[in-house]
């Protein structure tokens, strides 16, 4: 992938919860947020966050998609049936995507693709669940926040690339 080459988003696909395919293709002129999601973590508690942003800002272009991960102390250990349980008790109605690994061999492409744009504090891997990227209306990768970033804080960030 050639680091300059913004489009690359476009070009990625994922597989939603109930197993139908989308393109990213669908997000172009949206401020996308993305962000690796677990039921039991203590990060837990944010999707409410992320569904009052998926609320508010919306209708103006922001798009939320969540990527289930199992990989940080086990904190998603179901299957659709359980991780669906999670999200109807926090409301969630923004697009969730099928359970994908983020570090190692069998890094979803969607992560390989966003850590190789933007690296954290400790490097490229991601540390914990609820680290998140905002995808500006170009498909550029803008920012990607730490798990303890509570939604509420991306506000003015995302205000900005939606231009309000």
């Amino acid at each position: 992938m050639d680091k300059n080459d913004n489009s690359d988003f476009y070009s990625l696909s994922a597989k939603t919860l109930t197993g139908d395919s989308v393109n990213f293709s669908e997000y172009k002129g949206k401020v996308v947020l993305i962000v690796n999601t677990a039921s039991k973590c203590g990060f837990t508690p944010q999707y409410a966050g992320l569904q009052k942003l998926n609320e508010q800002y919306s209708s103006d272009g922001l798009v939320i998609l969540g990527f289930p991960c199992n990989q940080f102390g086990g904190q998603e250990p179901g299957g659709v049936k359980e991780i669906g349980g999670c999200l109807l008790n926090y409301g969630v109605d923004f697009q969730m995507f099928e359970k994908i690994e983020v570090n190692g061999d069998n890094t979803h492409p969607v992560f390989v693709y966003l850590k190789s744009k933007l690296s954290g504090t400790f490097g490229s891997n991601i540390k914990w669940n609820f680290t998140k990227f905002i995808i500006d209306k170009d498909g550029k990768p803008f920012k990607r926040y730490a798990p303890t970033t509570k939604p509420e804080s991306l506000v003015k960030d995302i205000e900005r690339l939606l231009g309000k």
